[in-house]
């Protein structure tokens, strides 16, 4: 099985230090269980969704695979003189949604996403439909809705416990605050019900204009970025109805 995850292993004293200037959410959460939380752009875009956990004097780092070059690349960019060290873990992840084995921890995302594990076991999972799971609770994933155009308050960031707004300054923090506390929000990730079924991805119109883009899709259910003043009434994608949920 090909790891989906990479975990690497942050060391050194300036670790949480390093981290709390970066990151979207407070890493004081780290001594009750995982952390989740993104790296963003300076204009407020996201760069990568990750788990943090406190591991001893180190903190591991839990992220897609696909972004681990990139991220590890950014990361080493904005250590400069801090003294942290990023090296690779030699763990992998498990993961779950039935009894947790000793030293998991629960998904702070939402209860139902289960729990996660590190340890030197090749990466596994339970087969869980995760999809599934996702799609009853609009929350998104690495690589299909949440993509390098996100701003993670659109995203549903705040409700999955991923981004703390009394922490302090951050990569990204100040288009973040601005758009939590000094606009609404125009567009979002919103529940639709799906009758028929398109390719994630497919643009979706309302009464002929633009109205977002259609991503993962589960059981007549779906998850779409949608123009919420257009989110009205039966929307298209593709050959697949829509309504909003």
């Amino acid at each position: 099985m090909t790891a989906t995850r990479r975990i690497l292993r942050l060391t050194g004293r300036d670790t949480d230090s390093f981290l709390q200037g970066l990151v979207t959410n407070d890493i004081a959460g780290l001594k009750d269980g995982l952390v989740y939380a993104a790296l963003l752009t300076p204009q407020g875009k996201y760069i990568a969704d990750f788990f943090l956990r406190r591991d001893g004097d180190s903190v591991l780092l839990d992220v897609a695979e696909a972004l681990g070059d990139d991220l590890e690349r950014r990361l080493a960019m904005y250590r400069l003189r801090a003294d942290v060290r990023i090296e690779p873990s030699g763990v992998n992840l498990q993961r779950g949604t039935g009894t947790a084995p000793a030293g998991a921890l629960p998904d702070p995302r939402h209860p139902d996403m289960g729990w996660r594990a590190y340890t030197g076991a090749p990466e596994s999972d339970d087969a869980s439909d995760w999809d599934a799971i996702r799609v009853a609770h609009c929350i998104p994933e690495t690589g299909i809705e949440l993509t390098s155009d996100t701003f993670i308050l659109e995203a549903g960031f705040e409700a999955l416990n991923g981004v703390d707004f009394r922490k302090g300054c951050y990569v990204g923090q100040e288009v973040t605050a601005r758009m939590k506390h000094k606009t609404e929000l125009k567009k979002g990730l919103r529940r639709v019900a799906v009758e028929g079924s398109a390719p994630v991805g497919t643009a979706i119109e309302a009464d002929g204009k633009p109205a977002g883009t259609l991503y993962t899709q589960s059981g007549g259910r779906g998850i779409a970025h949608l123009r919420l003043d257009r989110a009205q009434g039966g929307m298209r994608a593709g050959a697949a109805g829509l309504a909003l949920l």
